[in-house]
């Protein structure tokens, strides 16, 4: 090969160097790229996006994790409270199946303060003011007494599981609240900065995601534990119907032996 024709090609060689040089600079590709990764906030944990985020998603975050607490507080709080009021109301109601006499259960329950006591008393307070006559109208009484300590007693076993149902209804929504107004804020920045590079959105897309997960994480425990306490006291009334169910057989079994009277005059 003739010394022109090498020069000629290395000239061409040395244009295409240039030439790739200069479209590597000129291209948006990896460089790019680069510079929006360097430019994302480092520190994504939840705590690092609960410190970055706006005042409003920061307010919606701190009431869905007070619902949570509040959740798994009524949880353990009502569940060592309708457990030992299940336990008293099956002692109590093994006791009541053992009595011969509407009058010995209510001494034995005297002094008692749960729920089948106060059946057994109630009862016991309308014999008394029946003067022991057993008829139609005295077992319609006492069922009606009955029934409102059945009602009043459930009423008060199931306090504070109302408040599961509401946050197990509402927190989704909260969150999905704080979920739309981290977007909105988003957007509002891609606005202002004039770009859509990655640095601009991840972080209020971030935020917005973190506000709907613990919107999740509130309302799914309490539907599971509002469902289930609503089980146990389910089995809580049901003892309680038994109870009722007792008394009202000791009732009728006085009465179909004419020694209801003699019974309430020997107390």
């Amino acid at each position: 090969m003739q010394p022109t024709m090498i020069d000629a090609h290395i000239g061409r060689v040395r244009k295409a160097i240039i030439l790739m040089a200069f479209g590597a600079v000129s291209l948006p590709g990896p460089g790019l790229a680069a510079t929006d990764i360097a430019q994302l906030p480092r520190n994504l944990s939840p705590w690092g996006m609960f410190v970055g985020a706006d005042i409003v998603v920061q307010a919606i975050m701190v009431g869905l994790a007070v619902a949570s607490l509040i959740t798994w507080t009524v949880w353990l709080a009502k569940t060592i409270e309708i457990s030992r009021a299940t336990s008293v109301a099956k002692r109590r109601l093994a006791e009541l199946e053992s009595e011969r006499l509407l009058a010995d259960a209510e001494h034995d329950s005297r002094d008692g303060r749960d729920a089948v006591a106060q059946i057994i008393q109630s009862a016991a307070r309308e014999s008394s003011l029946s003067e022991g006559v057993i008829d139609d109208g005295f077992k319609e009484r006492i069922a009606l007494r009955l029934e409102r300590v059945e009602a009043a007693m459930s009423r008060r076993i199931a306090r504070g599981t109302g408040v599961l149902a509401t946050i197990g209804a509402t927190a989704p929504f909260v969150g999905l609240f704080g979920t739309v107004w981290g977007i909105m804020n988003a957007f509002i920045g891609i606005s202002e900065a004039n770009t859509t590079n990655l640095a601009v959105v991840a972080p209020g897309i971030a935020e917005a995601l973190l506000a709907t997960a613990l919107g999740l994480v509130a309302a799914i425990p309490a539907v599971v534990i509002y469902n289930y306490l609503g089980r146990t006291i389910g089995t809580y009334r049901a003892l309680l119907g038994d109870a009722s169910t007792q008394v009202m057989l000791l009732i009728s079994r006085e009465g179909d032996r004419r020694g209801f009277r003699l019974s309430r005059a020997a107390e």
